[in-house]
């Protein structure tokens, strides 16, 4: 397998794990992909409470899980080669240290490492209302060369649960990383008028 095929999959502990869960299942289904992933401390708080499953549960889909206090990991260097990296979801408390570049744990550390290399970085922010200060952060991470990708419904293709849903926000992080999928139905144009 090629360097080109593995993606980094971050964790961090905001609300809506089902997004990180989404994710690391249609990538489980892409046989070309090689998962990196890391869940913060807090995330595994978050999986518990809103998803009742454990952290091994959810390592389980990567091909490669790394302890998150182990800034010594092959993710922590630009030399080892990936596609980039997703936080899916990343807390606030995540945004803030990736834009300051404050790298205390293996998450921050590799999104840090991403911007530094001009690899891709998508961060799923989560929150809402945002204060001044989350969208300054959002500015910092976007003038480095990451991408900010809240996870904003779309209903063009008429979503009939929250799995659809779900599935469109997934699909849209793996656009950015030209990763072909089938999770939602794209837009085709409509004549108005």
């Amino acid at each position: 397998m090629g360097p080109i095929d593995r993606l980094i999959v971050g964790v961090s502990g905001s609300s809506a794990p089902q997004l990180a869960l989404t994710m690391l299942q249609a990538l489980k289904e892409m046989e070309s992909i090689e998962v990196h992933l890391v869940l913060s401390k807090g995330a595994e708080k978050s999986i518990a409470y809103e998803l009742g499953m454990t952290r091994k549960e959810i390592e389980a889909y990567g091909n490669v899980v790394y302890d998150p206090e182990d800034l010594g990991a092959a993710i922590s260097s630009g030399s080892f080669k990936t596609m980039g990296m997703v936080v899916i979801p990343c807390s606030m408390r995540t945004l803030a240290a990736v834009a300051s570049g404050y790298t205390p744990d293996l998450l921050t550390r590799t999104a840090d490492v991403c911007i530094k290399e001009r690899r891709r970085l998508v961060l799923v922010t989560r929150e809402t209302p945002l204060s001044l200060i989350h969208i300054k952060n959002m500015e910092a991470v976007t003038l480095a060369g990451g991408t900010i990708l809240p996870p904003v419904p779309a209903f063009y293709h008429k979503p009939k649960s929250i799995d659809d849903l779900l599935r469109q926000t997934v699909g849209k992080v793996l656009d950015q990383f030209e990763i072909e999928h089938h999770l939602f139905a794209r837009w085709e144009g409509t004549e108005i008028g």
